[in-house]
Parts: C-alpha cells; structure tokens; sequence
C-alpha cells in the first residue's frame, strides 16, 4: 500500500458517495453476519484524545480500533483492476459476475460478500471481490475467478454506519486512530457487507479490517 495508507480507500469512500438507485445486494446466508467476524477479539482502549474518536454514527457496542484475530477463511474470489474514476462500476459489475457464477453452480455463501484491497496507488486498485464458502468446490474455477484464501492475523476492526457518502468521514477516522496510536497498516485490507454490497440508504453497514503490524 502507499505511504498515505488508507488515503486510496478515502477516494473510493469518495467515489461510491457518487452512487445513485443502487439495488440492494444479495442477501447473506442466515448466520452469515455474526460469524464472518472473527472469533477473537479484545476491547479496544477508550480514546485518549480527540484524534482517536469514532465517527458519531456508530451504535453502543459497535468496534473502532477493536483488535481481533482474522481467521483464514475459504472464498471463491473474482480478481481485477480497477481505475478510482470507474471504482463503483467495476466492483458492482464483479460482484454481479461473482453471483452468477455461485448461482450457476448452485453455491451457497458461508458469510457476507467482501472486498480485499489488495494493492492501491494514485491511478487505481487491485482488488478481489469475495464470498465466504462452506469449502472449495469439486472443480474450482481458475484465473480471474478463483478459490483462495482470506487475510488471517491480527487486525483492528472498525465499523461504518450510514450513507456510502459517510465513508470517507470513517477512513479519516481509521486514519487518525492508527495515527494516534503509533500504528502502521500492512497488506491487505478487507471491507465487509453485512447488508450485501450494493445496499442503499442511510442504514448501510461496513465492517472494515485493517492488518496492523
């Protein structure tokens, strides 16, 4: 990732600010929300300064800066590039061929959709968009549809509430936190979609991961 970080992620909190008429996503399988987050977690420490505060959306009990243990998890992935002019159309379209490709095959999700950004600079992203399932199929697909594996090992885990338009009011937030806190991000960065990732609305929520060294 860049020296700036998660300044990438700002722009496509940025960029998806931009979406209009969005239809909702695929809904998650039944017991997806609450165990696509993993399994071991700590409280964070209350802020100590102003820098470190969450956004004002977040809801008693939601996590800012909590620290957990990603769990390696199996997913079948559609990888790809994306420009920040054309984000929210390349990742709505992946997501789409990503779910005709399950459908196709009769594949159940095992936990919410997600995105792992697995590289950023000024000019674009790579990225796979991702569902949890239960175990690799008997003939997984290969190249850009793909089954792997997700980020596993310590991670803080931040939560967004709100509008997509709200979600570089978050990314400053992370900012600030591993700033104020001494804090470097490593690798891959995952956002999660509880509410599938085209949902619209004021009630959109986003868990995001961030692997810290």
């Amino acid at each position: 990732m860049p020296c700036l970080r998660l300044a990438a992620p700002i722009i496509m909190g940025l960029v998806l600010a931009l979406a209009l008429g969005l239809a909702a996503g695929p809904a998650p399988a039944a017991n997806a929300p609450e165990q696509a987050s993993p399994s071991e977690t700590m409280p964070p420490a209350a802020p100590s300064n102003p820098d470190l505060e969450a956004p004002h959306q977040l809801q008693p009990g939601d996590a800012f800066g909590e620290e957990v243990a990603l769990p390696a998890r199996t997913i079948i992935y559609l990888q790809g590039h994306g420009t920040w002019d054309s984000a929210l159309e390349t990742l709505i379209d992946s997501f789409k061929s990503l779910d005709q490709y399950l459908a196709k095959r009769g594949i159940e999700p095992n936990g919410p959709p997600m995105t792992i950004y697995v590289e950023t600079d000024d000019k674009g992203f790579g990225y796979r968009v991702a569902v949890p399932v239960a175990a690799a199929p008997p003939n997984p697909p290969k190249g850009d549809l793909a089954v792997g594996q997700t980020p596993s090992g310590k991670a803080l885990k931040f939560v967004h509430r709100g509008s997509y338009s709200a979600m570089d009011e978050t990314y400053e937030a992370i900012i600030n936190y591993l700033d104020g806190k001494g804090l470097e991000a490593k690798g891959a960065f995952v956002e999660e979609y509880p509410d599938g990732p085209l949902a619209k609305g004021d009630t959109l929520k986003v868990n995001v991961f961030v692997p810290v060294k």
